[in-house]
């Protein structure tokens, strides 16, 4: 197979990396352009890779695993980095009717400007994996669909909506509108999160890393809710809140379903 020596550069949102992403991004259906894969790796999981990619239509490239360290922005490409199509943003409309199409209350997470890559690719994921109907994001002061996020996403970012919205405040009267109720997570929440009642629709603000929900978007909130904690550290990392928070969602859904 020839081998390109100069990789044609893409807009950051449009560049994956990483086993997991570019796997999920190939059985979702996105398009996937070309992929440039390690030069003379043997390992049978990155050819697996490189069979799927074709058999998708991309162009498979190898490199020299040189050439794939100064493409990565995530230092951990772990051999295969690829160039897909733009993401598709959704709505509000859209999560509301996912959660319609599946037949269950919405349970949707709101990420206020959050600034580490890190932590919204891992509330992707267990926004995925607890079964939420969409993450949304706002337009400007926050970390958007990059290949860190892509990546930490473990590629549930192929699979969980994600809507970027020009004002958050605003979204959430929208939601509250339709009838879903905003918990805020505040360390100073006058509810604990065991007494939350998160079986109907509920959307779960997750608030910066530094200094929690803006002013606006804490008054929003109908409830502010507080996680309890029993160790000396006073606070926890974003992701893990949102992580928490909807699991116990999960748990009273399940409870209340019998499932």
């Amino acid at each position: 197979m020839k081998q390109d020596k100069i990789p044609v550069p893409a807009p950051e949102e449009c560049i994956l990396e990483g086993r997991n992403a570019v796997q999920e991004a190939i059985r979702s259906g996105r398009t996937v352009d070309k992929v440039f894969i390690a030069a003379g790796d043997t390992d049978s999981n990155l050819a697996r890779l490189a069979t799927l990619a074709k058999q998708a239509g991309a162009v498979v490239t190898p490199v020299d695993r040189r050439r794939l360290d100064q493409m990565s922005l995530t230092h951990a490409h772990q051999g295969i980095i690829a160039q897909v199509a733009a993401h598709t943003y959704a709505t509000l409309e859209d999560m509301l009717a996912l959660a319609a199409s599946r037949n269950e209350p919405p349970l949707i997470v709101v990420c206020d400007e959050l600034s580490d890559p890190h932590n919204l690719g891992a509330i992707l994921r267990s926004a995925e994996c607890a079964g939420a109907h969409g993450v949304v994001i706002p337009k400007r002061r926050s970390v958007g669909l990059s290949p860190v996020v892509a990546k930490a996403s473990a590629g549930a970012v192929e699979y969980i909506p994600v809507a970027r919205v020009t004002n958050l405040t605003a979204a959430l009267k929208e939601l509250q509108s339709k009838g879903l109720w905003v918990y805020g997570t505040a360390a100073d929440g006058e509810t604990q999160l065991y007494s939350a009642d998160l079986q109907g629709p509920s959307v779960i603000v997750i608030g910066n890393e530094g200094a929690g929900m803006s002013r606006l978007v804490r008054q929003t909130c109908d409830v502010l809710v507080r996680v309890p904690m029993k160790g000396r550290v006073s606070s926890l990392n974003a992701s893990a809140t949102a992580a928490i928070l909807l699991y116990e969602a999960l748990r009273q859904r399940q409870g209340a379903s019998g499932g």
